[in-house]
């Protein structure tokens, strides 16, 4: 159930939206994106000369009446992009439904968008051991099922296999100890281009504490007690402000897209927020 209902609101802001395509260039097999090499398409890129056995279709006959020497038209490569997905599948990621089923439409939509442009995808789901990689079609015949982890601490991208020059895309609520900067070096090495999803709950963001409560690490089980009043709870929300505002100053350090996504509302509203103002999606 939860699967469908992730698939009908991953495709329906597939329709306004995708993943950020343009404005790069792209490493891969054949298809339909610019590419960083020099290939077939129709955007002329330079001249080179001349070499018996070249196609003589991209002789420059223009330059050649001039000149009298052959030179041959060089073209932007066509590629299509390889697109790695990485579910962060710690506790905290369905700390309410809401948010569980948000982090799955953020995947669904990944790879779904990505496959919508002929890209190569791959997906993984991961916590703090050995990445698991979501067996191709899953998805489609509604064979998985999103289980958190009990593990504690930060998704560990150094077990990833990610792809030289790939769009890589990090479904994580980034909330674990762990400062992002190691995190987002690992990410965006070997040329890829990394965007970071991010759902919350309202929940988490400004939460209605008051009085002795107990509070429990839903990864470690750990509990305490706690008197909440008004300057605790202040307390936490500027901590909270200040954790998620080093996330985005790490993205900007390593080129790479840090994008916040509400559980609420439907998925096309929560990447017409964030996610579309900072680059994280595009206009499909």
């Amino acid at each position: 159930m939860a699967l469908a209902a992730a698939r009908h609101g991953a495709e329906a802001a597939s329709h306004v939206l995708r993943l950020p395509f343009r404005g790069h260039l792209w490493r891969g097999r054949a298809g339909a994106w610019l590419g960083s090499g020099r290939g077939t398409s129709l955007e002329f890129q330079d001249h080179r000369v001349y070499v018996p056995g070249d196609d003589p279709r991209h002789i420059n006959w223009q330059a050649y009446a001039r000149t009298g020497v052959y030179s041959m038209k060089l073209y932007r490569e066509e590629v299509s992009p390889s697109v790695d997905v990485v579910l962060d599948t710690t506790a905290s990621m369905i700390l309410t439904g809401a948010k569980g089923l948000r982090a799955l439409e953020l995947l669904l939509f990944a790879v779904e968008g990505g496959q919508s442009v002929g890209a190569s995808v791959r997906a993984w789901t991961l916590a703090a051991s050995d990445p698991t990689l979501i067996p191709s079609g899953a998805l489609e015949t509604g064979d998985f099922s999103f289980a958190a982890s009990a593990a504690a601490g930060a998704p560990d991208l150094a077990r990833v296999p990610f792809r030289s020059g790939s769009l890589r895309v990090l479904v994580t609520d980034g909330l674990f100890e762990a400062a992002p900067d190691p995190i987002l070096a690992r990410f965006v090495a070997g040329g890829g281009r990394g965007v970071v999803m991010m759902p919350f709950a309202a929940e988490e963001v400004d939460p209605e504490w008051s009085g002795p409560i107990e509070l429990q690490d839903c990864e470690t089980g750990t509990r305490r007690d706690q008197q909440m009043d008004a300057r605790t709870r202040e307390s936490y929300r500027q901590a909270y402000r200040r954790h998620f505002a080093a996330w985005q100053d790490s993205g900007r350090r390593y080129g790479a897209v840090v994008a916040r996504v509400p559980s609420e509302g439907t998925l096309l509203e929560a990447l017409r927020q964030d996610a579309l103002a900072v680059g994280a999606v595009e206009p499909a």
